[in-house]
């Protein structure tokens, strides 16, 4: 073999070797990050939805390279309710997840469903990132193999009936069909604001208000606009029952796999996602009242002491407050 058929055979292997690498250099630079999948039911123009996006941005900024962030909306990923086992089995590595799906693994975490507990966003935010938070979420740690990272602000639930009628205490609930989710802390707290509780899908919600299947629906009024539950109500019923919210949470397995500055990071990043959503959800709210008068709908508000008074009571006798640690109702109240 001639020296030139040589250098041109060499030539050539050093050629292929580079696109070789080259080639193979995204990959593998994919590789060297940890993928962090979220699975959201939120639709795309929910400030839940749009908090990740904010999640995403901030870690890309300040832990550059380091992470793989995806987003999965409209449960496309995993289906509302299935995410805490799926991340307890290190299937998935973020979340929001609500009060009731923590309740179902840890009883104590009851206390967040009950109506009239948590004030107002603000007294929400005081409670969960003090101390009854820190010892809560080392339970939930525990028993659910998740790391609470913030918690995000879902909205006040009020009521929405299908037809107008005069409330002012529960007892003008009386015989309404009022629409919860199908668990039984969402039923019981139905049916202690004085209505009959009648469990259907979030999906059948309009429909059902259509057709008359049920009477009523309660949800944050954000919530209603963004699935036009306004189309098939005449009026909103100010109960503020309900100060709801979502805990952003990430599997101990995955959490446990960050070193400590990347845990700092992604701590950061959720803080950043919640303090977003918050502020937007708040606006939002503060002025969604005017739209609904636009569209035509009647804004009551109740004798909400009447709704407080009654709904505790029901509480106080239910096998739901015999979960609750001595002394921790008191402790969320006097958290000012």
């Amino acid at each position: 073999m001639n020296i030139r058929a040589l250098t041109r055979r060499t030539l050539l292997a050093c050629a292929s070797a580079s696109a070789l690498l080259v080639a193979t250099a995204p990959t593998a630079y994919a590789q060297n990050k940890t993928v962090l999948r979220i699975s959201s039911p939120a639709v795309p123009d929910d400030w839940h939805a749009k908090m990740w996006t904010v999640f995403k941005d901030t870690l890309d900024k300040s832990a550059p390279g380091q992470f793989d962030v995806q987003i999965n909306l409209n449960a496309s990923l995993f289906k509302q309710g299935a995410e805490p086992a799926a991340m307890a089995r290190g299937n998935l590595e973020l979340a929001s997840i609500s009060a009731f799906d923590i309740a179902k693994l840890v009883p104590e975490f009851s206390i967040f469903t009950a109506g009239y507990v948590i004030r107002d966003p603000q007294h929400q935010q005081k409670v969960f990132n003090g101390p009854i938070g820190e010892t809560l979420f080392k339970t939930v740690s525990d028993k659910m193999e998740v790391t609470v990272l913030g918690t995000a602000y879902l909205g006040t639930r009020q009521l929405t009936l299908r037809e107008p009628r005069q409330v002012k205490t529960p007892d003008d609930l009386k015989g309404l069909k009022l629409r919860m989710p199908g668990s039984k802390e969402w039923l019981f707290l139905g049916n202690a604001l004085g209505a009959t509780a009648t469990p259907l899908a979030f999906g059948e919600v309009y429909l059902g208000l259509k057709t008359g299947t049920i009477d009523a629906q309660d949800n944050p009024l954000t919530t209603v606009r963004a699935a036009k539950f306004y189309e098939v109500t005449q009026q909103v019923v100010l109960t503020q029952h309900l100060v709801d919210c979502l805990f952003i949470a990430m599997s101990n397995k995955s959490w446990n796999a960050l070193n400590p500055t990347q845990k700092q990071a992604v701590q950061a990043a959720a803080q950043a996602a919640v303090k977003f959503n918050n502020d937007n959800r708040i606006k939002e709210e503060a002025q969604i009242m005017d739209f609904f008068k636009q569209q035509g709908l009647k804004v009551t508000t109740p004798d909400v002491a009447a709704f407080r008074k009654a709904v505790h009571e029901a509480y106080a006798k239910s096998d739901l407050a015999q979960t609750w640690p001595a002394g921790l109702l008191d402790r969320i109240n006097n958290t000012h």
